[in-house]
């Protein structure tokens, strides 16, 4: 990395907004920015549950993108909010191609961070065939020993104030299976109960993410509304283990064979444990892989925008 680190392009207004119906009653809302027929690329954000936001469309140049992002099922501004019905990542994986083919090209660059990074797995190794090259940002594989890491034993450890916060909601008794206890709370027909644990499963996330703190990204994680799609939709995907086989994305890796590609990975990513982005680059030798000393999870973080930014630019053919 060079001293003069690169910086998010400036705030982006899009140049269209939409929705589209992906059938099983929800209809998803997307936008684009950037510049129609530039490079096409589209953002797959985290999560699940997290939406869109001001801050990934400012990862590419806009005068050589056509940069779509879109909120998944149940999150933002698609609806119905919250929903779990007919929400996998396999029907995710297919709205990914339906906004593909509205956009009217045959590929695309495919851009995905944490839970998004799941998905691009998910995505490009079914259709490998229209992904030009892809990006992957705080990698997450979504197997067993990832999420105990983070939801049973692992960053408790080094978050221990933040552990006590996380648990405060489940009866001891039912500490030993957080997800599972999760799921019933974020499930069930106690609105008051639902908010509360909504709320304390997203701060846990947001307030773990980063080396230091960032007050303004853990508050965003106490809003009711962000938060009960956020916890809803993230606990319903991990407590089915993203309908994948464990260890699927790592054993299919192999299919992405002749992608380009740039893993970036924080050094302290608490989510999402560096060996799984390491695993992963092992198998998938055609992508560069950045691993960023003093850094966190999020994409915020100065390192991890600086890798990111370098690697859309040099896609782009920009020197």
């Amino acid at each position: 990395m060079t001293d003069i680190l690169r910086t998010l392009y400036p705030v982006s207004i899009p140049y269209v907004t939409g929705t589209l119906d992906v059938g099983d009653g929800h209809v998803i809302y997307w936008e684009r920015h950037g510049h129609k027929g530039a490079k096409p690329v589209v953002f797959l954000h985290g999560g699940p549950g997290g939406g869109i936001t001001s801050i990934q469309a400012r990862l590419f140049d806009p005068e050589l993108y056509d940069i779509l992002l879109f909120d998944q099922r149940g999150c933002g501004r698609s609806t119905p909010h919250a929903g779990l019905e007919a929400n996998t990542t396999w029907h995710l994986v297919a709205d990914i191609e339906r906004l593909r083919e509205m956009v009217g090209v045959d590929q695309w660059q495919v851009f995905g961070g944490s839970w998004g990074s799941t998905l691009a797995l998910a995505y490009a190794e079914t259709h490998p065939d229209r992904v030009t090259e892809l990006l992957l940002r705080g990698v997450y594989t979504l197997t067993k020993p990832e999420l105990d890491w983070y939801y049973q034993f692992g960053v408790s450890e080094m978050f221990p104030d933040k552990w006590e916060a996380f648990i405060a909601p489940i009866p001891e008794a039912e500490r030993h299976e957080m997800m599972a206890a999760y799921h019933r709370r974020l499930t069930g027909n106690d609105r008051a109960e639902q908010i509360a644990c909504a709320k304390a499963w997203s701060v846990w996330e947001g307030s773990t993410i980063t080396l230091l703190p960032e007050p303004d990204l853990a508050s965003k994680h106490d809003e009711d509304h962000f938060a009960l799609a956020f916890a809803r939709i993230e606990n319903h995907f991990f407590i089915n283990a993203g309908w994948l086989d464990e260890g699927q994305l790592l054993r299919d890796a192999t299919k992405l064979a002749g992608i380009p590609g740039v893993i970036v990975h924080g050094r302290y990513d608490m989510p999402c444990p560096l060996k799984y982005a390491w695993q992963l680059s092992k198998v998938w030798t055609d992508a560069d892989f950045h691993i960023v000393e003093g850094s966190g999870h999020a994409v915020s973080e100065p390192g991890i925008t600086d890798r990111l930014i370098r690697a859309t630019d040099r896609f782009a053919g920009k020197v």
